[in-house]
């Protein structure tokens, strides 16, 4: 059975695997505090239908206290640990919240979804204390798909992840400019090479730019899906980098 992946924007995803739905750090906004939604229609309802959900870490654009209040009641969230500590809004949503670290193993259904570590920053910000950690996750079914969230390039990074068939990988930002733990589209196809996936799919770019900014650095904006899949040629030949227009679906075979 193939898995299939929907990128709805920035970094939320649904990964269907052995019939179970899980969607990765929902953010249904049209605006988030300096940001707005500059390409790709909102997603609709049936894009919150997820039997888990998986928050790589505190940011408010990957942890988004209403976009998660779209989920049903009784909703498994799968988190860093801390979460509901840090952000109070998070355990008043009816959903049941699994906290996890890097190590971790959640069973979902038929599929098992494993923690994995992050480069980043994964307080809540601006003040948050520093107790969570960020987090990328593998969901392993049919297949084992990696969601990793936000993250830099680090040492043993391949080992930590382990094994994986597709790859879905951030290649951008909001804003022009990206700091080391972040994965811009040359360190995403670096990362994609030392993991070895099948396929890849490029995620948190060209979807949410600064009010105001429409015409500082464009191409910071437009352009890392297309980059990715030129790095990704160079770097990783054997992978079938597939860039999704929002709302767009993917079917990809496993490799097992």
């Amino acid at each position: 059975m193939p898995v299939e992946v929907t990128w709805w924007g920035h970094a939320t995803c649904t990964i269907e695997d052995s019939g179970v739905r899980v969607l990765t750090d929902p953010l249904f906004a049209r605006r988030l505090a300096h940001l707005r939604r500059r390409r790709g229609a909102l997603p609709g309802p049936e894009a919150a239908v997820a039997d888990a959900v998986l928050v790589s870490h505190l940011h408010a654009d990957h942890l988004h206290v209403a976009s998660l209040a779209r989920l049903a009641p009784g909703t498994r969230v799968i988190g860093p640990a801390g979460a509901v500590r840090s952000v109070p809004g998070l355990g008043r949503l009816g959903l049941r919240v699994t906290e996890v670290r890097a190590g971790d193993v959640v069973d979902v259904g038929a599929v098992r979804v494993r923690a994995v570590p992050a480069r980043h920053d994964g307080r809540r910000l601006p003040v948050g204390p520093r107790r969570s950690p960020a987090l990328g996750y593998v969901v392993e079914g049919e297949a084992r798909t990696y969601f990793a969230g936000d993250t830099g390039l680090f040492d043993g990074m391949a080992q930590a992840v382990g094994p994986v068939d597709t790859a879905l990988l951030p290649v951008g930002g909001w804003g022009p400019g990206l700091g080391r733990d972040h994965l811009d589209a040359g360190r995403a196809a670096r990362a994609l090479a030392e993991l070895g996936a099948l396929s890849a799919v490029p995620v948190h770019y060209g979807t949410y730019w600064p009010v105001g900014m429409d015409g500082v650095r464009p191409h910071e904006f437009h352009a890392p899906g297309e980059e990715f899949v030129r790095q990704a040629a160079r770097l990783a030949p054997k992978a079938a980098v597939h860039r999704l227009e929002h709302g767009e679906s993917v079917r990809l075979e496993a490799r097992r």
